[in-house]
């Protein structure tokens, strides 16, 4: 869809920031182009929110606190199922506009608007359960415990799932009583205005705020004084960043950062399953645009061959690039140039060291998509653990294959790199599934599966793949400090 053609009820109708319950110009006056990746073209401007925006929206969100924190647990969540249901009822116009601003596929985004307001749900579902405990300190004394909310939480999310990120990261901080900034990614920031304009009016003044910026938006957000916690989906340069400027204000973070995922195969496995899995494990759909795509694959000797020449056959046909808005797009475009060139780059370093490109490795040919960010689902073979592109994350729709024969080197090789957010494992034997699940430095694993998340699994990773668990109740815990109280008795 080029943007001339967008309908009406696509974009959202403010280009303002939204805080303390109103629409507000940017301070600056400041405004940035925001595109359309399939074709490289201005879709709008968007506000930029500086340190002055900042400070008013967390100061308004500051302001909300004590009333939201006060209301009974069971009247939050009904807030939190208001927002859901609205969700629902927008579901293909958040997935057409996220499609138009960050380039994945509208018929896959479709699931995104469904997936946040499942967050929202099952976080109203334990608003009351945030419970303390007694602690038995003999008859002079009665000791308990309370699970008290922080304040104003600080969320910055990515541009790969910008709508979805946004809606489902409300959840638990506002269930657990702590009211919200969200900043929007600068590369797609137009479903989160469409966000607040449908839920913004839901909740109190103050209890949801959301801002457009850069990286001195996302800056102020960490330092200041008022934001009592600070979360990330992101980048691991980013991530730093942010533990750095917390750091400076002992203010806690949860960060959920970059992967390079491995799966490895059995000569057990289920292959015709193995392969569905390899293709879909990679989240080719998002042309690799995943924290926790698997782009690391280990195939054992016996079945590296047979396993590798279906993939390379099957996978052009199931992820060819096309215009995301066409629902039969099965794989979007790459979210900036920046990207587009990032990619082009490791496809570059994987050929100087000496991998064997075996499929894609080019901008597509067809004309329809010749001003777009668009790149083929790419395969490089015969790599191996100390090359770049084996150890770096690309961000983008490069997978890596490797083959294996010693089980102790496959997972020396493995867990060689500084990343630990996913895994997947495939194999018809029980016992060696749950010894590699043991072996595998990752905090979330699947067992023949891959890039599937479940409600209440706690998802997170390990190493400089970030700290916290989401979508569970753990992530309910992350927005409560907990209180000792301490009566003795007369």
């Amino acid at each position: 869809m080029r943007t001339k053609d967008i309908p009406d009820g696509i974009l959202p109708k403010q280009r303002e920031l939204y805080y303390g319950g109103a629409w507000h110009a940017p301070i600056s006056g400041a405004y940035a182009d925001t595109i359309n990746p399939a074709y490289n073209e201005v879709i709008t401007q968007a506000p930029v929110a500086v340190a002055a925006d900042v400070d008013a929206a967390v100061r308004a969100a500051h302001l909300a606190f004590p009333g939201w924190a006060s209301i009974p647990p069971a009247e939050r969540a009904r807030y939190l199922r208001r927002a859901a249901a609205v969700l629902r009822d927008h579901a293909m116009p958040l997935a057409q506009l996220d499609a138009l601003n960050n380039g994945n596929p509208v018929s896959a985004l479709i699931q995104d608007a469904g997936f946040a307001a499942d967050c929202l749900e099952y976080f109203a579902g334990l608003a009351a359960e945030i419970k303390g405990e007694t602690i038995p300190m003999g008859d002079g004394n009665l000791n308990y415990t309370t699970q008290a909310p922080l304040g104003v939480v600080a969320r910055i999310v990515a541009y790969n799932h910008p709508f979805m990120f946004a809606a489902a990261r409300l959840a638990a901080p506002l269930a657990a009583g702590n009211t919200i900034v969200v900043k929007a990614p600068d590369q797609a920031p137009l479903s989160i205005l469409r966000l607040a304009e449908l839920v913004g009016e839901i909740f109190p003044p103050g209890v949801v705020n959301f801002l457009c910026g850069g990286r001195e938006c996302g800056d102020a957000m960490g330092k200041h004084p008022l934001v009592r916690k600070v979360t990330l989906i992101g980048g691991v340069p980013t991530g730093k960043a942010v533990m750095r400027t917390a750091a400076e204000h002992l203010k806690p973070v949860l960060l959920e950062l970059g992967g390079k995922n491995a799966l490895i195969a059995y000569p057990d496995a289920n292959l015709d399953c193995l392969v569905d899995g390899i293709i879909g494990g990679m989240n080719f759909t998002w042309s690799g645009q995943s924290c926790g795509s698997t782009s690391r694959v280990f195939l054992h000797e016996s079945i590296h061959d047979q396993v590798l020449d279906s993939v390379i056959r099957l996978l052009p046909e199931r992820h060819k690039p096309g215009i995301p808005t066409d629902p039969k797009t099965t794989m979007g475009s790459l979210v900036s140039l920046a990207q587009l060139q990032k990619v082009e780059h490791y496809v570059k370093v994987g050929h100087e060291d000496g991998g064997r490109l075996v499929c894609g490795g080019k901008r597509p040919v067809d004309p329809v998509l010749k001003d777009g960010f668009f790149y083929e689902a790419t395969i490089f073979a015969d790599m191996h653990p100390e090359m770049r592109l084996a150890r770096e994350e690309v961000f983008g729709p490069i997978m890596s294959v490797f083959k294996w024969t010693d089980e102790n080197v496959l997972f020396d090789q493995v867990n060689s790199v500084e990343f630990g957010l996913t895994g997947s494992i495939w194999t018809q034997n029980l016992n060696i599934a749950h010894r590699a699940a043991k072996r595998m430095q990752a905090g979330y694993v699947w067992i023949n599966n891959a890039s599937q998340h479940f409600m209440g699994a706690p998802f997170g990773g390990v190493k400089q793949s970030g700290m916290g668990r989401e979508e569970c109740f753990a992530e309910l815990l992350e927005f409560t400090a907990t209180k000792n109280v301490n009566i003795k008795l007369g």
